[in-house]
């Protein structure tokens, strides 16, 4: 069964979705974060796939964790994680996130509206879910011109990712 699990979260705020291996992602995660970013508010939640199969969770925010936890739990997809992340785009955070060692891929890391489809089997007479893909935001409308060329550099000098 394939179910479409949509992103719940403020408009603003912004996610990533990944996949990882090991119960200490949540730690290493945090680590990287806070040490690459410490101004950042973030929450993380990890879904763990044996054992006592918990969402284990951390972060420096509680909205944010709420966030996570809550997102996790309707995503339940085997050794996922999602981070949430206010006062920081996944820019500032990402090459360290995918430089933590038992990181294994990012699908998603947007602001935008967000589906996550997931694939539910039976593995071993118990349930597993797995994440095949994120959509990301709306169908392309067209290519730019010179007027959106504009506005996207004056967008990023007005972000401060340009001068």
């Amino acid at each position: 069964m394939i179910e479409e699990v949509e992103i719940e979260k403020p408009e603003e705020i912004n996610f990533i979705l990944g996949q990882s291996h090991f119960i200490k992602s949540v730690e290493d995660i945090y680590e990287a974060i806070v040490t690459t970013s410490p101004s950042c508010k973030f929450g993380i939640a990890f879904c763990e796939a044996s054992g006592p199969c918990l969402i284990r969770y951390d972060g420096n925010d509680e909205e944010m964790k709420a966030l996570a936890v809550k997102n996790a739990e309707k995503i339940a997809a085997g050794h996922c994680f999602i981070v949430f992340l206010k006062d920081c785009f996944p820019i500032n955070v990402l090459n360290a996130i995918k430089n933590v060692q038992e990181v294994c891929s990012i699908y998603a890391a947007t602001a935008n509206p967000a589906k996550v489809l997931v694939y539910e089997t039976d593995i071993a007479g118990e349930k597993g879910r797995a994440i095949i893909g994120v959509a990301d935001g709306f169908k392309s409308k067209g290519i730019e011109g010179e007027e959106a060329i504009k506005k996207r550099r004056e967008f990023l000098r007005n972000i401060g990712y340009k001068r």
